[in-house]
């Protein structure tokens, strides 16, 4: 056997707690991956998270108390003394802690920064054994040791150890020809009050939400994938829906091709440090 290839006795050694800040779409496909491999997911979220594609992200538990997303389950967990209640009954706990304080209370071997926030709002080498960064804002070998790719494209959820993920250009890839026609914006600062459901399926000049009472049209022909929920303050041009317009073809209850993709690079980043960073390690010293 060559002298880095895992062992059985490697395996049973990969600490099986991750804990994963934010608990949107792109961090809801990695806990998915994570969980159906066999790891214990922790997720931490904002009190009022801005979730789009709330059909498909764990932190719709934040608002329903619980939400299941391709058979794993996930709830709203109230205290770090609840977490393994919920990881014995196979449910993914989320947490509201904005400051992510649940990451010196539970001192988890892995921590993935999955909040999208396209800069490092506070995460740290020192914060774990590993620490991966989801796309811009991180570089791999300062402050994390992993950033995974989350561009689509070539390289879409490629494990970068030196550097980072591309920057951000804040023009969202097409889909169907379309790209920034995709997107709802809010027109002003105010209060959304969505007028269609996700899944609904809608024609170009229709009205689909209000903020405040400014009209929210939908540019082009398609289906609601995703809106926030009905309520929340939002400022102007910040994304509060979009419209795919592949239309009755999309499974607006699925993980994306992006999600899982992203979610594939994390365990790809997590196996590699156990099976052959530390490993390497081991034989050497």
């Amino acid at each position: 056997m060559h002298p880095l290839l895992p062992e059985i006795k490697d395996i049973l050694m990969i600490p099986r707690l991750v804990l994963i800040k934010g608990a949107g779409d792109l961090a809801t496909g990695i806990a998915h991956r994570l969980w159906r491999s066999g790891f214990d997911v922790v997720m931490l979220e904002l009190p009022e998270p801005l979730v789009v594609r709330r059909t498909v992200s764990f932190a719709t538990a934040i608002y329903e108390n619980k939400i299941e997303v391709e058979s794993v389950k996930a709830v709203l967990c109230h205290s770090t003394d609840e977490i393994g209640q919920y990881l014995d009954e196979k449910i993914i706990p989320v947490i509201i802690d904005p400051l992510a304080e649940s990451v010196k209370a539970l001192k988890p071997p892995v921590v993935i920064d999955a909040i999208m926030a396209k800069k490092n709002t506070g995460t740290f080498l020192t914060d774990a054994e590993l620490v991966i960064g989801i796309g811009p804002g991180f570089t791999a070998g300062k402050d994390v040791n992993f950033v995974v790719e989350t561009m689509r494209g070539h390289m879409l959820g490629r494990v970068i150890s030196t550097g980072s993920a591309v920057d951000d250009t804040g023009v969202p890839a097409e889909i169907g020809g379309y790209g920034t026609e995709r997107l709802l914006r809010s027109p002003i600062d105010g209060t959304i009050k969505p007028l269609k459901e996700i899944g609904n399926i809608v024609k170009a000049g229709e009205t689909i939400a209000l903020v405040d009472q400014a009209a929210v049209k939908s540019s082009i022909d398609g289906i609601i994938r995703g809106m926030l929920y009905s309520g929340l303050k939002v400022k102007k041009g910040l994304k509060i829906g979009d419209i795919d317009p592949r239309g009755e073809k999309v499974d607006c209850h699925s993980i994306s091709d992006k999600a899982r993709a992203v979610g594939g690079g994390v365990l790809e980043a997590i196996l590699f440090h156990y099976f052959f960073i530390k490993q390497s390690y081991n034989i050497r010293s």
